[in-house]
């Protein structure tokens, strides 16, 4: 699970642009497509959750899915007790959910859909992020919203979530995709975890 969410994590902060090659150098190859392009990119397609003709950008469908899922495993663990689970880090949201107000929890899946598909090649203003940077939105210290800061564990734990997230929404089933969204979760490792 662990190598699972890595590589999520990888291809979600994975940025990769088109280039274009002169015709006179042939010793060069293209670079491949974005993560974002190769979830789905700007085709349009009809938005499962929204009323019918409601579209969205397919490669945002695609991570929306995968954050969802990913969301979906944290509870499931946090309600289970599970040993070593994230409800500490969650502890301001778990309040406000279980207070049955949802409104921090649909903009915290909104601001994460955003981040990835903006930063692996997203370009529609719609998904760009205005979000803390990476840092800042994981320390209790500047972002009241964090319950606590992260360790190694926590974020392996995570990035576990994701990988099977991935999984359950396609993703996994191409490989090089996969490996990339791992390399972009992993990338984040450094400014998340701030706890020994």
């Amino acid at each position: 699970m662990k190598t699972n969410f890595k590589l999520c994590l990888l291809v979600l902060m994975a940025a990769g642009t088109f280039s274009s090659c002169s015709k006179d150098d042939d010793s060069s190859t293209p670079a491949k497509p974005s993560i974002y392009a190769r979830l789905g990119g700007t085709t349009l397609v009809q938005d499962p959750d929204a009323p019918t003709g409601t579209m969205i950008e397919a490669g945002r469908l695609s991570y929306r899915k995968v954050v969802n899922s990913t969301v979906q495993l944290i509870v499931a663990d946090i309600q289970e007790d599970a040993p070593g689970n994230l409800s500490a880090h969650f502890a301001p949201l778990l309040s406000e959910v279980g207070a049955g107000n949802t409104t921090n929890l649909a903009i915290l899946t909104d601001n994460l859909t955003d981040f990835f598909s903006y930063n692996t090649g997203g370009t529609n203003p719609v998904n760009k992020y205005e979000g803390k940077n990476m840092a800042d939105a994981h320390n209790p210290a500047t972002n009241p919203r964090m319950g606590v800061k992260s360790t190694n564990a926590d974020y392996d734990k995570f990035e576990g979530y994701v990988g099977a997230a991935a999984q359950a929404n396609g993703v996994a089933a191409n490989t090089e995709l996969y490996n990339d969204v791992v390399a972009v979760l992993e990338s984040l490792r450094s400014p998340i975890v701030q706890a020994p």
